[in-house]
């Protein structure tokens, strides 16, 4: 590799990152600014910032590397985050949001969805879960970001994960989501271009399409005996239905990941920043083309990538990447590996940017979040100065960092993908049912919200802890009670939370809201105006 054609480029990247960063910065001068970008976002800036906080290194080095495993069953998630999370986000819940976000005044989603219910143990509450599963989703992307610096430039895995932390915390803290979003548009421009060039030379490396996937499917006897006693049938087969890996590829990665991206707090505060309907209709195009090819071109590179190892070393991905301590695979190193072993070097460098771009625009939304959650929503200083609020703001980003930094440090190898649906399906089992209900049906009441946001919220985490033993596992607790990593059986200890947990919370949402005395007329037709709506 050759360093100083790399450092150039990274400081050319980083000059850039800095420059969008102090525009964003001259133009934040209110909480707004900060908040919301002033709330009139251009369509191609609010579509990359949507899709680029969306997309991480969570997607393309730990969905890729998932793909390496589980094969291409997970395009599942890819059409999962198209329809829902782009389509009928943006064209359904994206305009109501817009809409309602605006007539109540909010800047913050747990604002939003306070006001609307007029209740702030629901803006509390949901602030407080926020600030605390956030961090477990940025240290998945922040590891992800920096297990391919280790792979690409032979650096300290420690030292690249405190780079990451201190050049995102740099920009988040002058510029607020103005900066985010200028940083994000350049970012997912950058992201768009490079996994274009990937799929490409990945094509091109395995002889084209056809010679590609028939590669592929040829290989269903290498898969390991561990892996077909979970019930994988080959990288170009769905797994055996019912099986331990069917579960966890649809209820975790498919379900999780693809439902829970409606309910993604600092991806629905993105509807509110632009300042009509029109411009999410226009911005609808580019977040769809882009999702598509982030998340579809690391499904289809990370499987092909065992067929370029089986050709190349005679060895299957997982065989790649094996931890030298503990004898198993880490997944989250098969995108780096197979980047920096089967791309061209100009390739790499781009893909190295394109890491960073990933990683820095969905840090740059989360501890964001974190900040506003933190200093604006859990707790509002007395003084209304805009200047004081937004200095709290930026002490957030700072405690943010450091939780993140420690979970970076602890936390098991194989856990980006895994520690992303767990905050997905967190939060599609506390909010997304109050926050439809709220958004289209008049009949929601406030104890209807609290309730079925409660319940969705404990039966998800006590799951978690104590029935699914791949996340049980990861945590402990279960085993450090009980001696064991679930209390359950088969098939439960291998179901996702949200499997329980979310219908769980529409049915407990929709039954306290019909026991419970309705919101006045007035209130909801204020809220509500004519758009048409359950009644």
């Amino acid at each position: 590799m050759n360093y100083f054609t790399l450092i150039i480029t990274v400081l050319i990247y980083f000059g850039i990152i800095a420059y969008l960063g102090w525009l964003g910065y001259k133009h934040t001068s209110s909480a707004k600014d900060y908040m919301l970008a002033g709330g009139e976002v251009h369509p191609y800036l609010m579509a990359m910032g949507y899709g680029s906080t969306q997309i991480s290194t969570s997607a393309i080095v730990g969905f890729g590397g998932a793909a390496a495993m589980y094969g291409m069953s997970m395009l599942w998630l890819t059409a999962f985050n198209v329809l829902l999370g782009i389509f009928i986000g943006f064209t359904v819940v994206g305009t109501r949001t817009r809409a309602m976000g605006q007539k109540i005044g909010a800047q913050t989603f747990p604002e939003f969805l306070g006001k609307r219910y007029n209740s702030e143990f629901i803006r509390k509450y949901m602030s407080v879960l926020i600030i605390v599963a956030m961090p477990l989703y940025a240290a998945a992307v922040m590891i992800g970001g920096a297990r391919f610096l280790e792979k690409a430039v032979n650096i300290n895995y420690s030292v690249a994960l405190v780079v990451f932390a201190v050049i995102v915390a740099a920009y988040v803290l002058t510029g607020g989501l103005k900066s985010v979003l200028y940083t994000s548009a350049f970012q997912g421009t950058l992201m768009l271009t490079a996994m274009t060039l990937l799929i490409v030379f990945t094509y091109a490396k395995l002889g084209g399409i056809t010679a590609a996937h028939q590669a592929l499917a040829n290989m269903a006897d290498q898969v390991p005996p561990s892996l077909v006693k979970q019930g994988h049938l080959g990288w170009t087969s769905m797994p055996a239905l019912g099986s331990q890996m069917w579960w966890f590829v649809l209820s975790t990665l498919v379900l999780g990941v693809g439902i829970g991206t409606l309910s993604q707090p600092q991806l629905s505060v993105r509807f509110m920043t632009v300042k009509s309907n029109r411009e999410l209709y226009r911005a609808l195009l580019p977040a769809g083309v882009f999702i598509l090819m982030m998340i579809g071109v690391a499904t289809v590179v990370g499987t092909l990538s065992n067929a370029y190892f089986m050709r190349v070393e005679g060895k299957i991905a997982a065989a790649m990447v094996i931890d030298p301590i503990k004898q198993t695979p880490n997944i989250d190193n098969i995108i780096p590996v197979f980047i920096t072993t089967a791309m061209p070097e100009l390739i790499s460098y781009i893909f190295l940017l394109t890491l960073l771009a990933a990683a820095m625009s969905t840090l740059a939304g989360q501890f964001h979040l974190i900040a506003t959650s933190l200093s604006y929503d859990l707790y509002k200083p007395e003084t209304k100065d805009d200047v004081v609020r937004i200095k709290m703001a930026r002490y957030a980003v700072v405690a943010g960092l450091l939780v993140t930094l420690f979970l970076g440090f602890v936390l098991p190898g194989s856990i980006i993908a895994i520690a992303t649906a767990i905050f997905f399906g967190l939060c599609a089992a506390s909010f997304l049912p109050m926050y439809l209900a709220g958004l289209f049906w008049k009949r929601a009441t406030v104890q209807g919200g609290i309730a079925g946001m409660l319940v969705g919220s404990i039966i998800y985490i006590i799951d978690m802890l104590f029935i699914y033993t791949r996340e049980a596992s990861i945590f402990g607790v279960c085993r450090s009670l009980f001696g064991v990593d679930s209390l359950a059986s088969f098939p439960w200890i291998v179901i996702d939370p949200i499997v329980l947990a979310l219908p769980a919370s529409v049915i407990v949402t929709v039954l306290v809201s019909l026991i419970t005395k309705p919101v006045d007329n007035d209130v909801i037709n204020n809220l509500f105006g004519t758009v048409k709506v359950i009644q």
